[in-house]
């Protein structure tokens, strides 16, 4: 048996993918993040759904054509396929854990 909170490296120079399940129609994926942020070129456009849960810390997801969303703990989102979108902000004072889906 496995802990999400578990396992986590003290210093993150990147941040941390992992694949939890992976299937034919579904990836389940924890990624930790330490104040890190997406690359300031560029956008995120996946080719699949994605749900994005905070379990610890706090984030800023930013869209191409729509307002900022700030997830703290519990808090989460669905990403639609194609809809361009960054990491902005996470936190620096703890890392950010997240789960993600993608479908």
């Amino acid at each position: 048996m496995k802990n999400i909170f578990k396992d986590i490296p003290r210093s993150l120079k990147e941040e941390l993918f992992e694949d939890i399940i992976v299937s034919q129609n579904v990836k389940i994926e924890r990624i930790v993040s330490d104040g890190h942020t997406s690359p300031k070129e560029g956008w995120y456009d996946s080719e699949l759904d994605e749900w994005v849960l905070v379990l610890q810390g706090e984030a800023i997801l930013s869209f191409n054509d729509d307002a900022d969303k700030k997830l703290q703990v519990g808090d989460f989102f669905h990403i639609s396929a194609h809809l361009k979108h960054k990491v902005s902000y996470t936190s620096k004072s703890e890392k950010t854990i997240w789960l993600a889906i993608y479908y």
